[in-house]
């Protein structure tokens, strides 16, 4: 079973993509409307929002 994530391929957070996220939460977007647009989970919206992933860019620290 250790063989079941074999060909899958997880969306990376690059530097762009939490910069446009950044963006359109200032702008008032919703986190859902966000990830359905950029094609990941709403849950790393919310990391982005809070400051666990993407500080370096952000300036948040981690809640």
């Amino acid at each position: 079973m250790a063989d079941d994530k074999v060909g899958r391929k997880r969306a990376r957070l690059t530097d762009d993509i939490i910069r446009k996220i950044w963006i359109r939460l200032h702008l008032g977007d919703y986190q859902h409307d966000i990830a359905a647009d950029l094609g990941i989970n709403q849950g790393r919206i919310s990391e982005v929002k809070t400051g666990k992933r993407g500080s370096h860019i952000t300036g948040l620290k981690p809640a």
